[in-house]
């Protein structure tokens, strides 16, 4: 009797334990994602924004953080403002003498090249120096003469950029050159930072660094990522109260599992006796692009649209469009410089249009 009463009891505790793991397991099954918008922090010279889904509190705030930290992480390595960074110990020594740098800084600087020989040059890290002068120049409030703007690009090129692949080495064919990675590290950050989210568990998110936006997963609503492409147009007009760059919304785009980034001269940009030139360096002219008011390119990673956009927006609609055409899984959408102001899409680019 006492042993069947045993068994009974052991039935019955086994049978608890059964359920209480059956209902964890569904509770588990249904519970709903939680949204948490980690906001806005100062990262890599502008504003980022971090949003993940996940299942619980704690998980959702652990993946923001990390994606903060890779941020950070990226800009400590890669800032030519920072003068401890790795990319400034570079453009300090390599002229002098092959640098040992790291597998990640490495990685960039083949990326870059490789978008270089793909956009024929439109697209280059070793403008540095250009971007200096005119930053400087506008500073002064005086365009810099023909024969400065011709002495400088003698130190601009990417093919004077020597990488050793077995020493893992970087160096300079020319003196004065100095890498500028604007066009590039914040693509490869906001990629770092969603990787670093879905490690800590998160089922969803965006990650926003001014131009370079990349979604994955879905909202906790199961709907569509929604990003704002900015009016150029608006943002370089007064609103009702007279302020210039009032916001305005040209147009909605739907964007799950994608990266977008938008390049243009409607943000940064120097004046110069009344005359605005863009922080977009076309390497031919030797001054700021201004084929394009804006693009937007659609690509896989946000590396690959950081550095398209930049391409394209020194390229033009035809060349630029042309390049994106080309290219397997890459959209965009392009506005030309004004007066016009004419909107020009790629094949597939009106799948992301709300």
């Amino acid at each position: 009797m006492e042993n069947s009463s045993r068994r009974i009891a052991v039935k019955i505790v086994v049978t608890t334990v059964l359920l209480a793991g059956v209902y964890f397991f569904v509770a588990e099954k249904i519970r709903r994602p939680i949204e948490i918008d980690g906001g806005y922090r100062e990262v890599m010279g502008t504003l980022a924004r971090i949003v993940v889904v996940a299942k619980h509190d704690w998980e959702g705030k652990r993946c923001i953080e990390a994606g903060f930290e890779q941020l950070k992480r990226i800009d400590a390595m890669m800032s030519d403002y920072k003068d401890d960074s790795e990319l400034s110990r570079v453009n300090r020594e390599a002229f002098t003498n092959p640098v040992k740098i790291s597998p990640e800084l490495f990685e960039i600087l083949q990326k870059s090249v490789e978008f270089s020989r793909l956009s024929n040059g439109a697209f280059d890290i070793t403008v540095g120096p250009l971007v200096d002068l005119w930053h400087k120049a506008g500073e002064a409030n005086v365009v810099p003469d023909k024969s400065i703007l011709t002495a400088t690009k003698a130190s601009i090129g990417f093919e004077k950029l020597i990488l050793d692949m077995n020493e893992r080495t970087v160096r300079f064919a020319v003196e004065g050159m100095r890498l500028d990675l604007g066009g590039i590290a914040k693509g490869y950050a906001v990629d770092k930072a969603v990787e670093a989210m879905r490690r800590e568990g998160a089922i969803g998110g965006m990650v926003c660094a001014s131009g370079d936006i990349r979604c994955f997963g879905k909202p906790a609503d199961k709907g569509t990522w929604r990003v704002g492409l900015q009016n150029p147009v608006a943002a370089n007009s007064p609103d009702s109260n007279g302020t210039i760059g009032a916001e305005q919304v040209l147009m909605v785009l739907k964007v799950n599992d994608m990266a977008v980034a938008t390049s243009g001269d409607y943000r940064r940009f120097v004046t110069i006796g009344g005359k605005r030139y863009s922080h977009i360096i076309d390497t031919n002219t030797a001054t700021g692009a201004n084929k394009l008011s804006s693009d937007t390119i659609f690509a896989a990673t946000a590396l690959d649209a950081d550095a398209l956009s930049t391409a394209v927006n020194v390229m033009g609609a035809e060349k630029g469009l042309a390049l994106v055409e080309s290219l397997d899984g890459v959209d965009a959408i392009l506005i030309t410089a004004g007066p016009e102001y004419q909107v020009v899409k790629s094949g597939g680019a009106d799948m992301y249009l709300r």
